[in-house]
């Protein structure tokens, strides 16, 4: 191993993410495999999309999520009226100076939490397409940075639900997983019912780590070792999804680098020395439920589906 992929397995990383998880279980009750998949994929720098029903927790667990890992946070609640600039800011003239001066938007923070997305038209939708992309965004042919790190954290309410607008495959493309969280079990919603308001519990619910070091994992993830029989069997995992006649289209490249850079950090937040099969296996179904579509209309959810079919019919080089 080299010096950097000791210090990926240091256990002081593992055990930092453990003190996460522990607190966002306090609040987020009985989703400790989704809390987990949402730090790997914050780890690997990607955005996430998070679809279900209205009130089991979508918003509060982004909020969760920014408070623990230390990260300033924007809301933007998105209806049927937002415009562009309501998202990336305007320039007002001052008549004093007699000169324009750029008022940001909200997108100019470190999580932006895009609620309820599909309920804005495709002309708002698409102003976080250069940011989610590039990390930056063009304002009247000017180019500005957004913070380090930054991520968009995006709720989306089922689109058979009135007034909404479905995300373009574009958009949908440049979200590196889609979540759901579902019903709480038994046990999970009876602590709800009879413990305190979640929000309170938000309001007490401090950083665990800094974004300074959440930048620093993120720069370790990569390095994670993957063996060349994984990168084998992810690449046949490409090439069965491209070949089957399950699907309208098969999964992109960048589809690839998303399981392989989610994987590498599922990797690191459970303390292996190097990707496992079981890794790759892990993260699937919430990278490419969103990206691939079923050549037949299926009430069965796509990720699931899919990523069963993948892992039944690839073997494990």
């Amino acid at each position: 191993m080299t010096a950097s992929q000791d210090n990926i397995s240091a256990p002081g990383v593992q055990e930092a993410f453990e003190k996460v998880i522990l607190a966002a279980n306090r609040i987020i009750l009985g989703k400790e495999g989704t809390i987990r998949l949402a730090l790997s994929c914050m780890l690997a720098q990607g955005h996430l999309l998070i679809e279900d029903q209205p009130g089991v927790g979508k918003t509060t667990l982004a909020n969760v999520l920014a408070r623990l890992l230390g990260l300033s946070l924007q809301r933007i609640q998105f209806t049927s009226d937002l415009l562009p600039a309501d998202i990336l800011g305007v320039s007002v003239y001052n008549r004093e100076s007699e000169s324009f001066s750029f008022h940001p938007g909200p997108i100019f923070t470190q999580v932006v939490l895009a609620d309820e997305v599909n309920r804005a038209t495709p002309r708002a939708q698409s102003a976080l397409l250069e940011a989610m992309e590039e990390q930056q965004v063009t304002i009247e042919g000017e180019t500005r940075a957004l913070p380090e790190p930054f991520f968009v954290i995006a709720t989306q309410n089922p689109s058979n639900q009135v007034g909404t607008f479905p995300l373009p495959e574009s958009q949908l493309d440049r979200f590196m997983m889609r979540l759901q969280l579902g019903y709480p079990d038994g046990k999970a919603e009876r602590e709800l019912l009879k413990g305190r308001d979640r929000r309170e519990l938000l309001a007490e619910t401090s950083a665990v780590i800094t974004a300074a070091k959440l930048r620093d994992i993120q720069a370790q993830v990569k390095s994670v070792y993957v063996a060349d029989a994984l990168l084998d069997y992810l690449q046949n995992l490409l090439d069965f999804s491209r070949a089957s006649p399950d699907y309208l289209g098969g999964l992109s490249p960048r589809s690839g680098l998303a399981i392989l850079h989610c994987a590498q950090a599922w990797s690191l937040l459970h303390g292996h020395e190097h990707v496992l099969p079981e890794d790759i296996q892990a993260v699937l179904p919430s990278i490419i439920g969103h990206r691939l579509r079923l050549a037949q209309e299926s009430t069965v959810n796509v990720g699931d589906a899919a990523a069963d079919t993948l892992i039944r019919q690839v073997p494990i080089p």
